[in-house]
């Protein structure tokens, strides 16, 4: 698939740009910003900051803030600037044009990073969606061939038809194409959830912020061996095993793409038919880093999330991963209703999963004794 986020050539040199708004969680957020890049192969040296009330309207910096930008890419030799917010088409148009440089506002960045990681053909289909609807709008951005005419008929355009046109329109049929695919493909995996469902197979999802451990969990769970990295989305495509837990049987495992603060919306959409793995599941498990400073306000990010996918009132075990981090022991707790509701463990030292596959098969006879009762009413 071809990389419409492409690095500019002669280096990865990067200056990160973020503006202060008034926002509770400014400094999260851009140090959020460091660890994308960073994930995204980039070299940041340096960033630069500023306050403002409101975005300007043609360089959402202000001038002379995109005059200190252009001094520091200059003094660093960085060919790309990456802001830590979305920017409307036209501003990238002109920060590009006045730093001469490369610039990349906080979607583009996530979706280079996806376009990175993404393994299978579903993933690459959803990452190639997102990329053309994010692009749509930004088909102008310096191409001075788009202002020719171009004539001739068929797949080259009718008279007079401009480039820009042509491009607008081979990126609607191709958006379409992929549409139609990925509805196939979420097709094909309604048919397999519920051919799982008639088996009496138990599905439970992995969800959680990116980075908290999820695909470390998943590997001592299944004794798999996806990838899993200290970095933000070190793994994208959702992943599933069958493990076999003691007092259920066989369970059906997925591992999912991990959630972050203001995951774009088009990102979400194009990952939905990916999310109803988490959405149709029996059991979430919600994997949270306990060593974060800022895990609440994680918990509560990724619940935003569950509720856009349809996924918030699918039963739910809190995880809190990395105690040997926080210097904590295994441990649990039981809601009202006598059932685990939270758990700490190490997936990096295996020190709770005991306690995890409890959690997970008492869920088991749960929804065994909520079926039967179901069954005698009916």
């Amino acid at each position: 698939m071809k990389d419409l986020f492409e690095r500019p050539s002669g280096g990865e040199s990067a200056i990160l740009v973020s503006v202060d708004f008034g926002e509770s969680d400014y400094q999260e957020s851009l140090e959020e910003l460091r660890q994308l890049s960073l994930s995204a192969g980039l070299a940041v040296q340096g960033t630069i900051e500023g306050k403002r009330s409101t975005p300007d309207a043609k360089l959402f910096i202000g001038s002379g803030k995109a005059d200190e930008l252009l001094q520091a890419m200059r003094a660093a030799e960085s060919n790309i600037a990456v802001f830590n917010h979305d920017l409307t088409p036209s501003q990238q148009r002109n920060l590009e044009r006045l730093l001469q440089a490369r610039v990349v506002d906080r979607t583009g960045l996530i979706l280079d990073i996806f376009s990175q990681r993404a393994q299978t053909h579903e993933g690459k289909l959803q990452v190639e969606l997102a990329q053309l609807e994010h692009l749509s709008t930004r088909l102008v951005r310096g191409w001075t061939h788009l202002e020719r005419q171009k004539g001739g008929i068929g797949v080259r355009g009718g008279p007079g038809e401009t480039q820009l046109e042509l491009d607008r329109r081979m990126l609607r049929v191709r958006v379409k194409q992929l549409r139609e695919k990925l509805l196939k493909l979420k097709s094909q995996r309604g048919m397999q959830r519920r051919a799982r469902k008639r088996s009496n197979v138990m599905t439970v999802s992995l969800v959680g912020y990116t980075n908290a451990g999820k695909s470390t969990i998943f590997n001592r769970l299944t004794k798999a061996n996806i990838y899993a990295a200290d970095q933000l989305f070190a793994t994208l495509d959702t992943t599933t095993h069958k493990i076999y837990i003691e007092g259920c049987g066989q369970v059906v495992l997925s591992d999912t793409v991990g959630f972050i603060k203001h995951l774009p919306h088009a990102l979400v959409e194009a990952f939905g038919a990916t999310l109803e793995e988490a959405a149709q599941a029996d059991l979430l498990l919600h994997i949270v880093d306990t060593a974060s400073s800022n895990r609440d306000e994680q918990i509560a990010q990724v619940n935003k999330v569950l509720q856009e996918i349809g996924a918030a009132k699918v039963p739910q075990i809190l995880v809190h991963n990395q105690i040997d981090r926080a210097g904590l022991e295994p441990a649990l707790a039981r809601d009202e209703c006598g059932r685990i509701s939270t758990l700490h463990v190490s997936a990096k030292t295996g020190e709770g999963m005991d306690l995890l596959r409890l959690a997970m098969a008492e869920h088991y006879q749960y929804l065994q004794k909520q079926s039967t009762e179901e069954s005698a009413y009916a």
